[in-house]
């Protein structure tokens, strides 16, 4: 059946800015469900009964609404992008600004699944690459925010890898599975051995299941250009946040977004010119 390309792209674009709305509305409340649950946990463990109970708080209740007056948001204000524009950044009621961090999530997940649509173009692989995108851009968010990546999530991402692997749309199985237990085991034999001759603990847990997760997708040979460019952007940046005192040398820098960056990147250069692939498979 034909579909007129503008039609194809359009829905294309409105789709992918819908996704980025809903990674906005991830990452600032699944940190804070998983935190919900804990305390639960925390309070059930340590008998103190009765467990609080909370309103109801997940993913579908309540509704949008604004952080600061907590009116309920209409949906015609909720459109992305175009929502945040015609309020000109500030919320209809109480005039306080929107953040920044909703209308940037959006363009970041418009951009980055355009790049991979034109990539790919429109086959199967496409939508896992679409989906391996919106997943590492709401790990690193969420890394950003809170230098933690929640194993549901770092943990559902290597389990998709493998099983969209198992069709071979990446690299071969066999390849995905020692691509994610080399790279956990890599990054958690360094750790430890900084650990024992600083003291000092030098990268979280999270970074070895999404280094796992990227080794499940694109396989073995992929995680040498992955760690290299991940630790050169994370040099950099650290640098020039130092350079500009935004960051004492104490403060910790997620790493996470980084390896992120990265797989995501490899992932285009890998697809878009399989012989990089087979430079890296013959060494």
């Amino acid at each position: 059946m034909f579909i007129d390309p503008w039609i194809l792209w359009l829905v294309t674009i409105l789709v992918i800015l819908l996704i980025g709305s809903f990674i906005s509305m991830l990452v600032y409340r699944y940190p804070r469900m998983l935190l919900r649950d804990w305390q639960h946990e925390c309070h059930a463990l340590l008998k103190e009964y009765p467990t609080p109970i909370d309103a109801p708080f997940n993913l579908a209740w309540p509704g949008s609404f604004c952080p600061h007056c907590q009116h309920r948001i209409a949906w015609y204000d909720n459109v992305p992008l175009l929502g945040f524009l015609w309020q000109r950044g500030r919320c209809r009621h109480c005039q306080q600004a929107i953040a920044w961090r909703y209308p940037i999530t959006e363009c970041l997940c418009l951009i980055s699944s355009l790049m991979v649509v034109f990539v790919f173009g429109w086959q199967w692989s496409l939508l896992a690459a679409l989906v391996f995108t919106w997943l590492l851009l709401a790990l690193s968010i969420i890394d950003i925010d809170h230098q933690w990546i929640p194993d549901s999530l770092s943990l559902g991402l290597l389990w998709l890898g493998l099983i969209v692997n198992n069709a071979q749309l990446f690299c071969p199985l066999s390849a995905a599975i020692w691509g994610a237990v080399i790279a956990y085991s890599s990054l958690w034999l360094i750790m430890t051995l900084y650990q024992l001759i600083t003291g000092k603990v030098g990268m979280g847990h999270g970074d070895f299941k999404l280094f796992a997760a990227l080794g499940a997708w694109l396989g073995l040979h992929a995680l040498l250009p992955i760690i290299l460019i991940a630790t050169v952007l994370g040099s950099i940046v650290g640098l020039v946040l130092l350079a500009t005192k935004r960051m004492s040398r104490q403060q910790p820098i997620p790493f996470g977004p980084f390896l992120a960056f990265a797989g995501w990147l490899v992932l285009l250069l890998f697809s878009k010119w399989p012989a990089l692939y087979g430079l890296f498979l013959s060494w």
